[in-house]
């Protein structure tokens, strides 16, 4: 989640694949039926032994290859982070579910409940959102799930009116900002993650809110700094952002963190959006019966972790795998300006979706670097759970676990799955049907069923990737050349009007 991904990009530019028809899934009635392999060891040691694993020893990534490789198995026993004795009442225990097929029951409503395991069984607490279980830890048999969800949705719904205009506003002077950096830098670099996030949290705030960030100086000064902060202390128990060890796990790992920390900031933000999306709270009481405080907060949550965390992560990954891939760029570039030619020059959502490698790439990015690496969800009932090899028995009340990374990287639907394949979502290679099993949003790219009341895909599935379309289209059209290393503009060349 948001630190270790601003910390992290591990991609290389490879070349393109031959298009691959993912195999139709196997009927679960042919599968053998296994028993879970793995386990949680002793009490104490077990959990503990597995955290350091997990965090220390190995990584996330490595944490479950080394154990999908011991156990022959994409399905297994572990403990995840954080672990006893250091979080009490946390159970650390899961099944891990790491291919595509076993892990598509986390999103199936009938079997799973989603209750407080955003972050697994460790839940921040709810001061952090003040005293309020927003959307994302109801599960969808919760009454305000569905209000909220609504609300969600209905606020994307009539932010599209303004969501692209706001957006280049707020592009035009965030790289303008960057390109006087790299005139007045020693180097001629300028790191563009601070524009980006100042970026993310105007243009942001403006589309979900319809709040203006200038009309308090500290939250356009400060706004993202503030959530910065309020998204590390809920998280940082839980990620690893791989700094000297054994000090992160001791310093960082070994406590939650509490709210008295960020409690100011907090009601900062809170009174912004209180006075300054008081027509947005409005209709959330008149037309989706919530209390003014759910309003509050859950715009808080939307805005901060669901739309600037996210983004905050997303993005950067994108401008890594846009550096890495420089040999694509002018096929790339070629691609916007002739559609925006044909689009009368204007940047839009009609246009980007004409975009085939464009968008190819932002959903190529979105599935080797995920937003949310991890996801969880709880046995509603006892259930058979199928992966591409077995089928097992789980448990009512079992918490169930995928990591993403990994899960997108399955041999069996991805050809060449280790590789950043910029044009592996276009139609010549398969990538229709390859949407199918693109899972970044808590539920599938495409199919017969999007985000509702009725499950917990992210309410921007499309909206997102049409963002970052935006972000790649726009750069094309205002830039001849650009250059991206360790996450640093180093060299712009503007269009030739």
């Amino acid at each position: 989640m948001p630190l270790n991904v601003f910390v992290n990009n591990w991609m290389l530019a490879q070349p393109s694949v031959a298009p691959l028809s993912p195999p139709p899934p196997q009927s679960s009635a042919t599968l053998k039926k296994s028993t879970i392999p793995g386990g949680y060891g002793l009490p104490v040691i077990g959990p503990l032994s597995d955290r350091l694993n997990y965090f220390w020893f190995q990584g996330p990534k490595k944490f479950f290859k080394s154990r999908i490789e011991k156990y022959e198995s994409t399905v297994f026993r572990t403990n995840v982070p954080p672990s006893f004795p250091f979080f009490a009442g946390v159970n650390p225990n899961v099944v891990a579910v790491l291919d595509v097929k076993s892990f598509s029951h986390l999103f199936d409503m009938e079997i799973v409940e989603k209750a407080n395991v955003l972050v697994g069984d460790f839940m921040p607490s709810v001061k952090f959102t003040g005293g309020v279980r927003v959307c994302a830890y109801l599960d969808t048999s919760e009454d305000k799930h569905s209000k909220i969800k609504d609300f969600s949705l209905d606020i994307l719904k009539r932010s599209s009116t303004i969501w692209v205009s706001s957006m280049v506003t707020s592009l035009d002077k965030m790289w303008d900002t960057i390109e006087s950096n790299i005139s007045t830098s020693k180097d001629n670099k300028a790191s563009y993650f601070i524009p980006l996030q100042q970026f993310l949290f105007t243009f942001l705030s403006r589309c979900l809110l319809r709040a203006d960030t200038s009309a308090s100086p500290e939250i356009e000064k400060s706004g993202h700094i503030m959530m910065d902060k309020w998204l590390a202390l809920q998280l940082l128990p839980t990620i690893s952002i791989n700094i000297l060890q054994p000090l992160e796990e001791i310093f960082l790992h070994s406590f939650t963190y509490p709210f008295w920390l960020i409690k100011s900031d907090y009601q900062k933000l809170e009174n912004f959006v209180k006075t300054q999306a008081k027509d947005i709270v409005s209709r959330a009481q008149t037309e989706f019966q919530l209390t003014e405080e759910e309003a509050i907060h859950n715009l808080i949550f939307i805005l901060g972790f669901n739309a600037f965390g996210g983004f905050s992560i997303f993005l950067p990954s994108l401008l890594t795998n846009l550096g890495d891939q420089k040999s694509k760029h002018e096929e790339l570039r070629n691609e916007v300006r002739q559609i925006l030619t044909q689009n009368e020059n204007l940047l839009s959502f009609e246009a980007v979706k004409q975009m085939e490698l464009v968008n190819s790439f932002v959903y190529e990015t979105l599935r080797l670097n995920p937003p949310v690496p991890s996801q969880f969800a709880r046995a509603r009932k006892d259930f058979e759970l199928a992966s591409h090899d077995a089928v097992f028995e789980v448990k009512k009340g079992e918490l169930l676990c995928g990591y993403q990374p990994l899960v997108m990287r399955d041999s069996k639907i991805f050809e060449n799955p280790e590789d950043f394949v910029y044009n592996r979502f276009t139609k010549e290679n398969g990538g229709e049907e390859l949407l199918k099993y693109l899972y970044w949003s808590n539920g599938p790219q495409s199919g017969p069923h999007g985000p509702s009341a009725s499950n917990k895909q992210c309410a921007a599935r499309d909206t997102v990737p049409l963002t970052a379309a935006l972000l790649l289209a726009y750069l094309f059209q205002r830039y001849d050349d650009i250059t991206i290393s360790s996450g640093s503009i180093t060299a712009l060349q503007r269009a030739k009007l």
